[in-house]
């Protein structure tokens, strides 16, 4: 399908008869235009013939499509190498934020992820036809991006030429950049959003080399389930990846296609991680009810139907023996299924089960078994995220449950499931044996897709918290060419860097640990939850917003989403002494040290998370700690600070070099 719905040279353009090309944009509309619509279309087409036309040489496109965002841009002009990117406000007399921040996210989108955007000049234009001038002198460009030229219908062409005066770029042909590939790696809401609507997942996978195809995992699943319904079996298959490679998206996507495949079959998608499971639902719920003008009750109602928080899909079935609807069930984050006796305890004191002695994979599976005929769980398995009591078990519950009960499922499984960071050191022929299995090189995901700037983010997080410190100085020597990571003392310089490196609606927002308790003394109040759809997706005017930096989010608000840009606040919870990292509690009126293990990894875990949240940079914010507080000794946090210096990331604060700092962030 074609990304545009009018391409034409200008001189062609300004000659074609205007009924004529209104007719080719409603034929290429999809969504057959409404009226309001179609009188836009005129207005552009007028008002484009006149400016446009001493542009003879150049290109114009209309409603050039972005999937990733699910939207278009109204009008691309390409014209002596440069792409300018025109999004109207017919009968707008004023120039709104939104409309800036709209037409820099396209300039945004289409640097990051289409090809032949990524070294050509991207002029974003916003015109509201009826506004009056406000000119501004030409920007100097520090990436290759310009600021938003503001224009009204009357001076397009003179700021087309202002810009072909300051800036000379070598001309190319437009269908190659027309017909450039397009690399997207969307936001897990983004996702969502575009696969709800109906797009394919191809829309918003990459499909570049490095990258395992997304679809290469979606097939071979929906074979397996296939080939479980044709023979009557019951089947799991384990999707392993590293933080951030698209397992969500993966198991969001199975969820989406099986809805409508068979009325009888019916597909949940299951979390127990609230936050993300909320966030996803209410954003849905938003596009649901504006879209087919209902409203967010019946809107909302819908969206549960394939995306659920486990425990309510859990609850659910405690009550009755008969099977669930879905046949085909997706568990995000697997591996951190509660192991029996955390799973036994809360029935016991929250659900009044005295007697149950199951862990959740166990449960779970049972559930699934009460079909007669075929059944499908999808377990989707991460590595270094458990955050919480109970679930560090890792993979070995479900397998142990498969073996004990439900030795007759049959059992798919990546071939990296052998990795410790999966199996927990679980022997591989311990975990399997007794089990029909068969090994799939698609069910693993390799590549990070949320640092789309460096897939070596996730490995050299890692190699800071492994304090392998070798591996993390060359990896970061990699990763700060395109991927700015800082650390500064002084929370109001983080709070400055931050707004000045996001564009547009590139979100923002504070992060910390749950337990950095003592960072309260500088506004940043963990045990205040924040409500993570308001976090999440409201606007830059919403106090609840993330842009505000007022609201902090832990590990447990925003594990499995994603920012593009973070603060990740430190804490003396998680120490460097020199040589490793010593782990904290802070109690009542003073800090205890973390000695069990399963704690130690939780912490650390924790911090995990927090770093591998921001899919373009992050700053990182060490107090420096206060001599006449004994919580806050300066010792707790030198240390790692230094640790961070002695790898190589570079301090920040703010100075007369600011703007120097900045324009080197543009330049990267």
């Amino acid at each position: 399908m074609k990304r545009y719905y009018y391409s034409s040279s200008v001189s062609s353009f300004v000659n074609e008869d205007q009924d004529s090309i209104c007719g080719k944009l409603a034929r290429n509309d999809q969504s057959e235009a409404k009226k309001l619509q179609k009188n836009a279309w005129e207005s552009e087409i007028e008002i484009l013939k006149r400016e446009l036309a001493p542009f003879e040489n150049g290109h114009v496109l209309f409603e050039y499509t972005i999937p990733r965002i699910g939207s278009r841009i109204d009008n691309v002009l390409i014209y002596k190498g440069i792409i300018f990117l025109l999004e109207f406000k017919v009968g707008a007399n004023e120039y709104p934020r939104h409309g800036i921040d709209q037409a820099m996210d396209y300039a945004l989108d289409l640097s990051c992820f289409h090809k032949q955007s990524h070294n050509r000049l991207l002029v974003p234009m916003l015109i509201c036809t009826e506004a009056n001038e406000k000119f501004k002198e030409i920007s100097e460009a520090k990436s290759n991006i310009l600021d938003v030229i503001l224009c009204n219908q009357h001076n397009i062409g003179k700021y087309i030429s202002l810009v072909c005066e300051k800036y000379d770029r070598y001309s190319f042909d437009p269908q190659i950049w027309i017909d450039s590939e397009y690399m997207p790696t969307p936001t897990i809401i983004e996702a969502a959003r575009i696969l709800y609507s109906k797009h394919n997942v191809e829309d918003i996978s990459r499909n570049d080399a490095s990258a395992i195809n997304l679809s290469k995992t979606m097939k071979s699943v929906s074979d397996i389930i296939e080939y479980s319904k044709k023979n009557n079996k019951k089947s799991i298959c384990f999707i392993t990846g590293v933080p951030g490679a698209g397992k969500t998206l993966a198991g969001l996507n199975i969820a989406v296609e099986r809805q409508g495949v068979d009325e009888n079959e019916h597909a949940v998608f299951l979390s127990g991680n609230g936050p993300l499971v909320d966030v996803l639902q209410e954003a849905l719920t938003r596009d649901g009810a504006l879209a087919n003008n209902t409203s967010k009750v019946d809107a909302q109602r819908k969206v549960k139907d394939f995306i659920q928080i486990i425990h309510h899909f859990r609850d659910d079935a405690i009550s009755t023996d008969e099977p669930p609807v879905e046949r085909v069930v997706i568990f995000d984050e697997a591996q951190r299924a509660w192991d029996e006796p955390n799973l036994s305890n809360f029935m016991k004191v929250k659900k009044g089960k005295a007697n149950f002695n199951m862990s959740e994979p166990d449960f779970l599976i049972s559930i699934l078994n009460r079909h007669v005929g075929w059944a499908v769980i999808v377990c989707l398995i991460g590595g270094g995220q458990e955050i919480n009591k109970g679930e560090s078990a890792g993979i070995g519950g479900w397998f142990d449950s498969l073996k004990e009960k439900y030795f007759d499922w049959e059992v798919y499984l990546s071939d990296k499931i052998t990795d410790d960071e999966y199996s927990k050191g679980n022997k591989f022929e311990n975990l399997i044996n007794g089990l029909k299995y068969n090994k799939k090189e698609d069910l693993h995901l390799a590549v990070s897709l949320r640092s789309f700037r460096s897939e070596k983010v996730a490995a050299l997080i890692k190699a800071i918290l492994d304090v392998d410190v070798l591996s993390a100085r060359q990896l970061y020597s990699v990763v700060k060419k395109d991927y700015p990571i800082y650390i500064t003392r002084d929370l109001a310089a983080a709070k400055k860097w931050i707004k000045d490196v996001a564009k547009g609606t590139q979100r923002y927002g504070i992060t910390a640990s749950s337990g950095a308790k003592r960072l309260r003394k500088y506004g940043v109040w963990v045990q205040n939850k924040i409500n993570a759809p308001d976090w999440f997706l409201n606007g830059k005017d919403d106090v609840r917003s993330s842009y505000y930096l007022e609201e902090t989010a832990t590990e447990f608000d925003i594990q499995g989403l994603e920012l593009d840009w973070s603060i990740v606040c430190w804490d003396a919870n998680l120490r460097f002494n020199g040589r490793k990292f010593e782990y904290y509690n802070f109690k009542g009126t003073k800090w205890q040290k973390v000695n069990k293990e399963e704690n130690m990894l939780y912490l650390k875990n924790s911090y995990r998370v927090l770093l591998t949240r921001a899919r373009q940079g992050f700053i990182i914010f060490v107090p420096r700690g206060d001599e006449g507080d004994p919580t806050m000794n300066p010792k707790f946090y030198d240390g790692v600070y230094e640790y961070f210096c002695s790898i190589g990331i570079k301090h920040f604060e703010i100075s007369e070099n600011f703007t120097k700092s900045l324009e080197l962030q543009a330049q990267i």
